[in-house]
């Protein structure tokens, strides 16, 4: 399944009761495997829990620990970037060369690097002196 059919798919299982703004995402590790998240949100935390989020936490939960490439889908006017959150938590779990690709469910598509996308982001490399 490619990651845009992957993302689509789970897209429809978010829980976006508040905004009814559905977002949809999908990681592929370096291994090949994919894993899907969507938003969820409830009355305690009404902007709710990114999807990348929830991606990234299956695959962390699997084991694995490097994701090759992300994609996230929502339907807006144009392509939504992951928040900045989400932006450290790919970071974390890619490398600079990995590539992202942010859509919109009418196929308007913007992609980046990692590196693009956090630029500066804080690494391990920062705490070598530790």
């Amino acid at each position: 399944m490619s990651l845009l059919d992957a993302a689509k798919a789970v897209r429809e299982n978010a829980h976006a009761p508040y905004s009814n703004f559905k977002v949809g995402a999908a990681i592929r590790t370096v291994s090949g495997d994919v894993f899907v998240g969507c938003n969820v949100e409830n009355v305690a935390y009404p902007e709710g829990t990114c999807a990348e989020a929830g991606a990234i936490a299956a695959m962390a939960a699997s084991g694995q620990r490097e994701i090759a490439e992300a994609l996230v889908i929502a339907d807006a006017p144009m392509p939504v970037t992951p928040c900045g959150g989400c932006r450290q938590k790919l970071a974390e779990f890619s490398k600079a060369d990995a590539k992202i690709t942010m859509m919109t469910t009418d196929g308007k598509k913007l992609m980046m690097t990692m590196s693009e996308l956090l630029p500066g982001a804080f690494t391990n490399e920062h705490m070598d002196n530790t």
